[in-house]
């Protein structure tokens, strides 16, 4: 991990709605991951909204994009759990190619997004996981809740910028 970082030059983009080329790209690694149709991710994303703490980074690393992961105030879980609506800036859709994971890369690119989230004058941010508690608690995040939702085990955390 260190010498992949020690060797690497890593850098961090928002991603603007104009940028189709890595839309598109950030598209096809959710549709990949999670079945998300390309179309919904483009739409979303293109939809982020500055005024409203919303947005998508991308990190590269030596020039090749290797991970992602933004700040959305709608998320899937409130489609189902509307009482979580109560909670706004959710860091969410956190993605890793999968030939880079296990480098410590999707521990970054969480720690620019809480960064980035700070520097906007926010004071807490949410998520939900069912795959990478461990990360998050690494991370700093505290668990507000666990529930049981579609035969996953869902964890809600908050983390305190």
């Amino acid at each position: 991990m260190n010498t992949l970082r020690n060797m690497a030059e890593i850098k961090y983009q928002i991603i603007t709605p104009d940028d189709n080329e890595n839309i598109k790209l950030i598209a096809d690694w959710y549709l990949s991951e999670w079945n998300i149709p390309v179309q919904t991710t483009i739409n979303k994303t293109k939809m982020l909204s500055p005024a409203n703490h919303e947005f998508q980074i991308l990190m590269t690393v030596n020039s090749i994009p290797i991970a992602t992961g933004g700040l959305y105030n709608h998320v899937g879980l409130l489609d189902r759990e509307s009482r979580f609506k109560i909670y706004k800036n959710w860091l969410a859709l956190v993605y890793t190619k999968p030939d880079n994971r296990g480098n410590g890369l999707g521990a970054l690119i969480c720690k620019r997004i809480q960064s980035h989230a700070k520097d906007l004058g926010l004071k807490d941010i949410y998520l939900f996981t069912h795959t990478a508690e461990n990360l998050y608690k690494r991370l700093a995040w505290q668990k507000l809740e666990r529930l049981s939702l579609g035969g996953k085990d869902i964890v809600i955390m908050k983390k305190d910028l």
